[in-house]
């Protein structure tokens, strides 16, 4: 399932923040230098899709905001169950 994340880079914390405009909102606290931000993205969307973080894989936008993922055996809706959840917790 490919979907869509804008990042927040050099937030207060490290948090999925809900949908607009499309794509999905995290917010890291790394800069976006040589990857650190990317780092973080995958790790915390790992975390709130509970997968591997080599099931995610960056598609397009490695070194800005806008980023495309996909990730392995999901669908839409569980992707989209999963982050409202993190969202909401």
């Amino acid at each position: 399932l490919k979907f869509q994340v804008w990042v927040h880079h050099k937030s207060s914390r490290h948090q999925v923040d809900g949908f607009q405009a499309g794509a999905h909102r995290v917010r890291v606290k790394a800069a976006s230098i040589r990857g650190k931000a990317t780092a973080a993205v995958i790790a915390i969307l790992a975390k709130t899709l509970d997968v591997r973080k080599t099931q995610l894989e960056i598609l397009r936008g490695y070194s800005c905001r806008d980023e495309d993922l996909s990730v392995d055996t999901w669908t839409e809706q569980e992707v989209q169950r999963k982050i409202e959840a993190g969202v909401n917790s």
